[in-house]
């Protein structure tokens, strides 16, 4: 422990001119006390740590030391390219790893350049999760980000979730816990929920992490199949899935302003679909599109925003849901 606080001291001191000890304590998590004497044991062990006093004072390296010990673990390199998403890295249990490639990294440049990392974190943040949604990563996630990292079996056990367990998400759950010996390719972070792409069997199927009531790494590993492709697969899956939710069809007219927001009240690709489908415009500017949508109760929550915006045409089981809240809002603002 102590030694790899040493290795991150020497590299923070090689990628800045000068440090305080309380910028030194701060990142190293320890006291100015432990400070003073990790850097007397640099000392000692002939790295030139020198401590200058007074207000402008701190600690700094002389001579134009530099360590090499800047070469990249497997786990630092791999972290490295996830590093923009850092509340992923933080969830999979991969922050100090990050950290550390990113000082080596540092470290290794050159003194006009080693800004670069400070001024991209200053100009570029991913949040991952979406808006009112606090994430609560699931505790097996480090267990099973650990089994995708090392090619390595997982043993499972997976609460169904209504029989979309071959889809980008799963939708419901029944209750049906099943056990799953699994080949985990991959992890998806959509909006906040964590998604792992595996091999069952001979299938390619994804699930739910917060579904996972319990994970068992295997002791034997598996080998990939390198023509699988993450991203390519989970795009798929995705459209499969959005498209698997619109069960059925409402019938409506909608304004040139309409047509326009119509994207965002459901799916946007299915929304583009319809209009590039639907005949032209009358002559009072309408557009009569026959719109997928996942139910009616969905469609009357998702079109109802559009207002004055849109008719509904057919059904007419929705149309008189859309009747009947003119109505009220029309006895609300009288």
């Amino acid at each position: 422990m102590r030694a790899a606080r040493l290795i991150k001291m020497v590299l923070l001191l090689q990628s800045r001119p000068v440090m305080s000890a309380a910028e030194l304590a701060a990142e190293l998590e320890v006291s100015e006390r432990t400070v003073t004497r990790d850097a007397q044991a640099l000392s000692e062990a002939g790295v030139p740590v020198y401590a200058e006093r007074g207000r402008a004072g701190g600690y700094r390296l002389i001579g134009g030391y530099r360590t090499r010990l800047t070469g990249l673990a497997r786990n630092e390199a791999e972290a490295l390219f996830l590093s923009g998403l850092p509340s992923a890295l933080r969830e999979m249990g991969l922050e100090d790893a990050a950290s550390a490639a990113r000082l080596k990294v540092s470290a290794a440049l050159l003194p006009s350049v080693r800004d670069a990392s400070a001024s991209a974190a200053q100009r570029f943040h991913l949040d991952a999760p979406s808006w009112y949604h606090e994430p609560e990563p699931p505790d097996v996630l480090p267990a099973v980000a650990d089994a995708v990292w090392d090619d390595r079996l997982l043993r499972a056990r997976y609460c169904k979730g209504g029989g979309r367990e071959n889809g980008g998400r799963e939708n419901g759950r029944d209750g049906t816990e099943v056990a799953r010996e699994l080949a985990p390719y991959g992890l998806v972070l959509k909006a906040g929920v964590w998604y792992l792409c595996a091999k069952a069997g001979d299938d390619f199927r994804v699930y739910r992490i917060d579904r996972f009531t319990s994970v068992e790494p295997a002791d034997e590993r598996f080998e990939r199949d390198e023509t699988f492709d993450l991203p390519a697969f989970w795009d798929a899956r995705a459209a499969e899935f959005a498209r698997s939710l619109l069960r059925t069809e409402v019938t409506v007219r909608v304004s040139e302003s309409g047509a326009r927001q119509l994207a965002f009240t459901g799916d946007r690709a299915a929304a583009a679909t319809a209009l590039s489908e639907a005949p032209p415009a009358g002559p009072d500017g309408w557009r009569t599109v026959v719109l997928p949508v996942e139910s009616l109760d969905v469609a009357y929550s998702q079109l109802l925003s559009l207002g004055p915006e849109l008719e509904v045409v057919a059904p007419e089981e929705l149309r008189g849901r859309f009747a009947e809240a003119v109505e009220r809002l029309s006895d609300l603002y009288r």
